[in-house]
Formats: structure tokens, sequence, C-alpha cells
């Protein structure tokens, strides 16, 4: 199976420019934890998650006015369409990411893939994966 089998294809980005705010109002929103920071054409650019808000942003007592590419991660953790589910799960063990952009070949956002997408595909490397990303939690 393969990545764009699994995929979310509908995904909102977010500017660099944007607000923290705006960027928080549209997770809540779309009940999501996780936006793509992406430029014009969609090249990514990073990502903001729900804790780059808490961590960055409230926990440091910065306004929500502060620009997304104040507070964003630029780690970019991705894979391709036509890359294998395996792959997509190895990034995600390697990187310690729930949540890792599918990018074409420039580099363009094409989707985001979730745990919970492997999950429900019951690959059966989902609890390992799963496994790894809470290391960092028990380590704390």
């Amino acid at each position: 199976m393969k990545c764009e089998d699994v995929m979310k294809t509908v995904v909102e980005c977010v500017s660099p420019e944007d607000t923290v705010l705006e960027a928080a109002q549209r997770m809540r929103d779309q009940q999501v934890g996780f936006l793509p920071v992406c430029g014009e054409s969609k090249e990514i650019l990073g990502a903001l998650t729900d804790r780059d808000i808490a961590v960055r942003l409230v926990a440091d007592g910065r306004p929500g006015t502060t620009p997304v590419g104040e507070v964003m991660s630029h780690e970019i953790v991705a894979c391709r369409p036509d890359d294998s589910i395996k792959r997509a799960e190895q990034l995600m063990s390697e990187q310690q990411k729930s949540r890792i952009m599918c990018a074409d070949d420039d580099g363009h956002l094409v989707g985001v893939i979730s745990l919970s997408d492997i999950a429900q595909q019951d690959t059966g490397h989902a609890v390992k994966v799963l496994r790894k990303l809470t290391l960092r939690e028990a380590r704390a």
C-alpha cells in the first residue's frame, strides 16, 4: 500500500505571516492539532502544532498576534505519495512524529498522513510506531 492511498488530500496550510491566533482558530475549527506551514505555491516550509503554540507562544507570554513563522517547527518530515506506508511508518518512528506531510518532487504539499490513518489500515506496525513515539513522553 502506498502513502497516497491513506493520506488526507484536503489539507489547509497556514503561511509564516499568518498570526498564531488565526492558526489556532483554524485548528479549533478543523479539530486538528497540526497545520503545515507553506509558501504561496504550497511549498512546505515547516509545521505548526498545538505543542508549538503552548511551548513557544503561551509559555513565553507572547501575544496571539505573533507570526506563525516565529513559533513554527522548521523541521520538515515528509514522504512522497508513491512511497510505501512502511516508509511513512519508518519516518514517524525515527523522527517521533505522529503526523507527517506528503510532498511532490518539487517539495509542494499534496497530503498529510497521521498515525491514526495508518492504524486504520491495520498494517500491524502502528503499535510499534506508537511505542516509539511515546518514548519521548515516558522520558519526560
